[in-house]
């Protein structure tokens, strides 16, 4: 019997992820959800030309900022739909703080965004976030501060 609270990569690549955030194309920012636990998100992302935050051939550093607020988002999702079997919620980001980008990704890279949950209490959720590029280099890096909307 699958374990949702403790899903396998070889699952995790098979949930559309549309059904795990509130956003829906164009504004979705993240590909795969690859890796879920009680304080660790992991999405895959291949940058599409197409994406609105694309510019000049690169992913923006507003977009990588997106790509870490879904990725964030894609966790909460997933614990929602598949664990306590509710809905969607909607999630707002409360602050950033160093937001770093060490160099935008291209049209083609894949990238991998890691998100480690610090600490939630009381609705809040502060989470150290981490993208990195073909190769494992970093491109950027953030600590979010986010809340959850109950419905």
């Amino acid at each position: 019997m699958m374990d949702y609270a403790r899903p396998t990569e070889e699952f995790l690549r098979t949930v559309d992820i549309r059904q795990l955030l509130p956003q829906q194309p164009p504004f979705v920012m993240v590909g795969t959800l690859v890796g879920f636990g009680d304080e660790l998100s992991v999405t895959e992302t291949v940058v599409a030309a197409d994406n609105i935050f694309v510019d000049d051939g690169r992913l923006t550093a507003p977009g990588m900022m997106e790509n870490i607020a879904q990725t964030c988002a894609a966790r909460v999702g997933y614990y929602n739909k598949y664990v306590l079997h509710n809905e969607v919620k909607i999630g707002f980001i409360g602050a950033i703080k160093d937001f770093a980008v060490l160099r935008l990704p291209a049209v083609g890279e894949t990238i991998v965004t890691r998100v480690d949950i610090l600490e939630e209490i009381f609705g809040m959720t502060l989470a150290r976030a981490t993208v990195t590029g073909n190769g494992g280099e970093t491109l950027c890096r953030a600590e979010i501060k986010l809340s959850v909307k109950d419905s």
